[in-house]
């Protein structure tokens, strides 16, 4: 199986992870699938000041800055896994 093809499983497998992941644990599988499937992120956030959320999502996404889509990829597949319990 080609990594592509292990990271849209691990994506589908995502879905059903049996307990929510804490919310460092979500801005990471987050920040991770965005730097695998559209590279780094834009340099501004939200405009929106009280966008709390979507700030926290791009920080993440920011701090991912410079890794390749095929390493983001596998980090999140090993991400995924662990909270499988793989």
């Amino acid at each position: 199986m080609t990594l592509k093809e292990t990271f849209d499983k691990a994506v589908a497998e995502s879905r059903s992870i049996a307990s929510k992941p804490d919310n460092e644990t979500l801005l990471r599988l987050y920040s991770l699938y965005k730097q695998a499937t559209e590279g780094d992120a834009p340099a501004e956030g939200p405009a929106n000041p009280f966008d709390i959320v979507g700030r926290a999502k791009h920080e993440a996404w920011q701090g991912l800055e410079g890794i390749s889509a095929d390493d983001a990829m596998q980090q999140y597949v090993d991400l995924v896994n662990k909270l499988l319990g793989k």
